[in-house]
């Protein structure tokens, strides 16, 4: 069974959320999402009590965000 959700609008726990990144191709731990929740940086979040949920959207655009523009060489980085 997948852990990518089909809809952009599903409610996911921090560890569910984890797991949906990494199976998508970008691997993140919950613990490291933890620290992004103190510390800022990582994706939106909400609040069911204390529990954190992410809406899957959120997650996968934060996620993009994060990547680099396409590059042919790593020393196209530096140019920038």
């Amino acid at each position: 069974m997948s852990a990518i959700p089909s809809s952009h609008d599903a409610v996911l726990t921090r560890k569910a959320v984890a797991d949906a990144l990494t199976e998508a191709g970008f691997p993140i731990k919950a613990t490291t999402l933890a620290t992004m929740a103190t510390r800022g940086g990582g994706p939106l979040f909400r609040l069911f009590g204390s529990k954190p949920l992410y809406r899957w959207g959120d997650a996968l655009d934060w996620a993009h965000g994060r990547l680099s523009k396409p590059i042919r060489s790593t020393s196209e980085l530096e140019a920038a």
